[in-house]
């Protein structure tokens, strides 16, 4: 849980800012006018008395009806559980084994899990990393709830990738798996030569799949994104086959985008099958250059 720093009473932006210690401290900002947000009992202010109540599960809800563009904006509750079955399961663990290598390689003190999800990654990296301080965000209160419940060392926010609510070069590293985000705020709340970890879809991921509802495949594309202000510095290819027992096999099809093209038929009919499925992914890093 985010630590807490003290109480406003009557102090100006100016004082507030001067409480907030230079380094050791992921600091939340107020997503309404981006100023600190200091905890006070169980809610986080700022100095404009903005205020957002700390949940009893240990997160907070930093987004604001303004960033929301629908009323509950996420994943549907089906797709959720779906996902968090899978992953817990174990069947994604060679992306997390990488992970593990590549963060301990870089000595990463304070990470952000971008798109976080009900936790799985960041719970994962928590228990492998216990020295490593984690923030989740995502814009979905029902993932976050359950996240904060499962993995309670790990500091969650609802909040959007495209207006996240922390200090400047407040990471050292930033973790985004299919996440959305905006090139400037990834550069904004990474420190200078701080990392991002993008993990995407390589060409032959799940494309047993893809067969079973497109007449013709589209591979995913092996060209490596370019970010503004990150430089490209490597890229891990994860391939591996899963041999799915039938309730984790639907789990998949349920979690993932392509599920909604299946009709029940046809659904019932790859079930059956029982195909062997493709997991094919990069792990691209990014650096952001020292001044």
């Amino acid at each position: 849980m985010q630590p807490t720093l003290g109480n406003f009473g009557d102090l100006t932006l100016n004082e507030v800012e001067g409480q907030i210690p230079e380094s050791g401290l992921v600091m939340y900002i107020c997503p309404l006018c981006q100023a600190p947000l200091l905890q006070q009992a169980q809610q986080f202010c700022c100095p404009q008395r903005h205020s957002f109540d700390l949940a009893r599960e240990g997160y907070v809800n930093l987004l604001p009806v303004q960033q929301k563009k629908s009323k509950d904006p996420g994943d549907n509750q089906l797709m959720m559980q779906a996902r968090r079955q899978f992953l817990q399961a174990g069947w994604y663990r060679p992306v997390v084994t990488a992970l593990i290598e590549q963060l301990s390689a870089l000595a990463v003190s304070e990470l952000l899990d971008l798109g976080c999800g009900e936790g799985y990654y960041s719970g994962q990296l928590q228990q492998a990393l216990p020295a490593l301080a984690i923030n989740g965000v995502d814009i979905s209160k029902a993932a976050i709830k359950a996240a904060a419940k499962q993995y309670p060392q790990v500091s969650f926010a609802v909040a959007s990738s495209y207006q996240l609510p922390f200090a400047a070069a407040s990471f050292d590293a930033i973790l985004r798996i299919y996440a959305p985000s905006l090139d400037a705020e990834l550069c904004r709340v990474l420190r200078d030569g701080g990392a991002l970890f993008s993990v995407s879809p390589a060409p032959e991921h799940l494309k047993e799949v893809k067969a079973a509802v497109y007449p013709q495949v589209r591979l995913h594309s092996a060209e490596v994104v370019a970010i503004d202000g990150l430089q490209h510095v490597q890229r891990q290819r994860l391939s591996f086959s899963l041999q799915l027992p039938t309730d984790d096999l639907k789990a998949l099809i349920t979690m993932v985008p392509l599920g909604w093209k299946f009709s029940p038929p046809a659904l019932e009919h790859f079930i059956a099958g029982a195909p062997a499925i493709s997991c094919d992914f990069y792990l691209d890093r990014y650096q952001k250059p020292l001044p």
